[in-house]
Order: C-alpha cells, then sequence, then structure tokens
C-alpha cells in the first residue's frame, strides 16, 4: 500500500489541520486527498446510507467538515434569497440555517451565486458568494463581521459566475478576483474599478489587509478565471498561487507582491478563461491551459521572474480538463478530462502515463475527483458516481446513479464518511 504525499501544505491555518477533517474546498492537502480509511466502496442513495437531508436550493459548493460540523451553501429555488448551513454530521440534522445574501443576477449554464465553497479554521467559517458577500460565523451560527465586497473592490463581474473559493492561511483570509475590465450587462449595475486582484483580508475583523493588482494582457474572456487560489509551501517559504487571465503567477503571503509568473497562452487567444484550479505537489506546481484538450503541465519550485516554456519541468499534451481540477494522491497525479469522461493517471514527477480510460456515464463531470481510502471518488452532472481503485491499473469498483441534477460538487471524505453533495440533498455514507 502506497502512503500519502505529506508536506508542511496541511498548515492551512497558525493551528494544526487535526485528521478527520476536510476545512476547504479541495481538503486537507489542497489537492483533493486525505488520509480517511474504512470508507465503502459502494455508494448509492440506498446502500451505506447513514443519513440525508433535504436542501434549500441547489449549490455547486462542495461541503466543509470539523469534527461534527458540516457547512455548505444553498441558493433558493424559489426566491434570490442565499443561505449558509451548518448541519450535525452524525445524523444530519440542521443545526442552524442563515440568509447571508440575496442574489440579483440570472446566469448563464445553471450556474448561481452560491457556487464557492466555504472555508473553516476550526473555530470560524467564512461563506462566500459571487454577489460579493462574505461572511464569517462562529460554529454556534453567531455572525461574526460580514462584507459587501463588491462594493469596495468592484463587480465580482464573470460571464457564467464567480465561483472562486477563499483560501485560509496564518489568519488570512484571502479571495482571488480574476475578471474582465468590462462589464457583462447583466452585472452593469455593480460599479467599482474592474482590475484583477488579489485579497487578503484579517479573519477576526474582516477588514482588508492588502489589496493587490494583478496585470494582464489577456483579453476579453480570457481575462476570467473561476480558479481557487492554493497555498503552495516550498523549501524556503511559502508561496498564494493563482492562475487565470493567461497566466500562472506566485504572490507572497504577507503582501501579495508578485514573485514569478508563466504564461500560457502566448497568442492571446480571447476565450481561454480557465476554470481548473492549480495543484501543488512535493516540488512541483501542476496547472492546465485552458478549454480541455490542452497541455497540462509542471513548474518547478523555487521559480523567480518570468517563466520560460522551456523552463517546466513537463508537459502532457491530454486529454485534460475543461472543468474539473485534477488530484494528487499516494504519488500519483489523476486528470480527469471530463467532456470526454476520460481519466488518466499520470507519474507526477515526469509526466509520464500510467494509464488512461474511459469512465462512461450518461453526462459530462463538473465536480473534480477525491482520492481516499486507497479509491478515487468521481460524480458527474446527473450524479452518477464512480468507485475507481487508486493505483497503477484501471478498475472501477462500482458505480451508481443517485439521479440528481446538476450535481456538480466534489466528494468529501471526513471522520470515516463520504459526503455528496447533490443537486436537492446532502449524503452521509459510511460502513
Amino acid at each position: 500500500m502506497k502512503k500519502s504525499i505529506f508536506f508542511p501544505l496541511v498548515f492551512l491555518h497558525s493551528s494544526l489541520v487535526f485528521a478527520g477533517n476536510w476545512p476547504q474546498w479541495r481538503g486537507p492537502y489542497l489537492n483533493g486527498s486525505c488520509d480517511e480509511k474504512n470508507l465503502p466502496s459502494t455508494i448509492s442513495p440506498t446502500e451505506n446510507v447513514k443519513w440525508s437531508t433535504p436542501l434549500p436550493g441547489f449549490s455547486a459548493a462542495t461541503p466543509v467538515v470539523w469534527d461534527n460540523y458540516i457547512f455548505l451553501t444553498a441558493a433558493d429555488n424559489d426566491s434570490p434569497a442565499l443561505y449558509v448551513l451548518c448541519l450535525d454530521a452524525r445524523n444530519g440534522d440542521i443545526l442552524w440555517q442563515h440568509q447571508a445574501a440575496t442574489a440579483s443576477v440570472k446566469l448563464a449554464m445553471n450556474n448561481n451565486m452560491a457556487t464557492p465553497s466555504p472555508v473553516t479554521d476550526g473555530k470560524q467559517v467564512f461563506f462566500l458568494f459571487g454577489t460579493g458577500d462574505l461572511a464569517a460565523f462562529d460554529f454556534a451560527g453567531k455572525l461574526l463581521w460580514s462584507r459587501q465586497l463588491a462594493q469596495d473592490h468592484g463587480s465580482f463581474n464573470l460571464k457564467f459566475g464567480y465561483s472562486s473559493s477563499p483560501l485560509l492561511y496564518r489568519d488570512k483570509l484571502y479571495v482571488v478576483v480574476l475578471r474582465q475590465d468590462t462589464f457583462y450587462p447583466d452585472f452593469a449595475s455593480q460599479p467599482g474599478p474592474l482590475d484583477s486582484i488579489l485579497l487578503a483580508l484579517d479573519t477576526k475583523t474582516g477588514k482588508d489587509l492588502f489589496r493587490h493588482q494583478r496585470p494582464t494582457d489577456a483579453v476579453e474572456e480570457s481575462r476570467d478565471a473561476y480558479t481557487t487560489a492554493i497555498l503552495y509551501q516550498g523549501k524556503k517559504h511559502a508561496e498564494i498561487i493563482l492562475a487565470g487571465g493567461d497566466y500562472v503567477t506566485a504572490h507572497d503571503p504577507e503582501t501579495g507582491n508578485e514573485l514569478w509568473r508563466l504564461g500560457y497562452n502566448p497568442s492571446h487567444k480571447n476565450m481561454q478563461r480557465l476554470i481548473p484550479s492549480a495543484v501543488p505537489g512535493p516540488g512541483l506546481i501542476y496547472a492546465v491551459v485552458p478549454r480541455g484538450g490542452n497541455p497540462l503541465f509542471a513548474i518547478r519550485e523555487g521559480a523567480s521572474g518570468l517563466i520560460k516554456w522551456s523552463e517546466l519541468a513537463w508537459v502532457f499534451d491530454g486529454p485534460t480538463p475543461d472543468v474539473c481540477t485534477p488530484l494528487l494522491y499516494q504519488n500519483r497525479l489523476y486528470v480527469l478530462d471530463d467532456n470526454k469522461k476520460t481519466l488518466s493517471c499520470l507519474d507526477p514527477q515526469t509526466g509520464r502515463q500510467i494509464w488512461q480510460d474511459k469512465l462512461g456515464g450518461s453526462a459530462v463531470f463538473r465536480a473534480s475527483p477525491t482520492g481516499a481510502d486507497d479509491k478515487i471518488y468521481c460524480i458527474n452532472e446527473n450524479g452518477d458516481a464512480f468507485v475507481l481503485a487508486a493505483g497503477d491499473n484501471f478498475k472501477i469498483i462500482s458505480r451508481a446513479s443517485f439521479d440528481s441534477k446538476p450535481t456538480r460538487a466534489s466528494i468529501v471524505a471526513a471522520n470515516g464518511c463520504l459526503f455528496i453533495h447533490t443537486a436537492d440533498k446532502l449524503y452521509c455514507i459510511s460502513k
């Protein structure tokens, strides 16, 4: 049995992320994996279900879990209300639910303003919406502070709706807004400068600590990014990694100052919006060129200044995702081409393809794969769930349908359970 890769990235906050918790969108290691064991190999709406809880409306947000608390967001199906929720992980009871914002924008592609996932440090939980509303609560449901970031920093102006989740590191909350510099019609009523920015806020007060303007020569829709900032903990220092707007960049967590950048769209095509986030790994950072089928690449640690394409550690030509963020688990990189429904297993140090095969199913994938207990968990838009064996051979262990669409949230593994957020319910599945 292979061991999970461990490096200092687990320190998302000044305190430890305790085993069993899933504190943010891509889990405790920010790469889609965790160290959970004894998880079920068969998952369905009728097998191994510990509980299921109906939700007030659809959301693509991935739940976060800390001990017996589950946090997630929802958009009301019948009104513009945006909710924050806390559930009891033991029985699925809703411990508290608050309306935290109101959505006034109808979005294309069935997206809504409740797409960003929450993040928690074990004391507070932070909820961000595509409206620019940001709120901090304690675990008892008390509102600690709130902000309307779009009023202060300009509209969260993205064609398919703002989708980036916040990042926590050492008492700072990082929010990235990579956007066009002209308004989409639906957002025209929201004023403000429309430069692309990295914000750092004080977790205790919500006040701005810095606002770094991230320059780009990307044009039109290529300025849009739906990616989440990730932390890379290198041998010398930590870096905040942003992907989108034709570049991958690294930033000083204390100041936001740029440390290096790599361009991936030299001809400046105008439709290269980016959805998959970067992935941290030992000695390398993985990112993908937009639109699916384009290269996935690895950037070496310790870079500075402007990185040339020829200086990359390796390049994988595909199939690669348009939407799904790759998974790093047990020294293997799993790359899900969401539209072709193809999963590839790569050696993360060399980019060598170990295997590649079709998952099949009735729909495209929009949720990113999850690695835990020697298994890979995937779910597509129609709620078709796949369990695969992790490792050097392609093997589907089981598959089943939750028959709930659109299902876009990644599966979470925490505290001996799987949490599956479909279009209308949250399921807890365990042996």
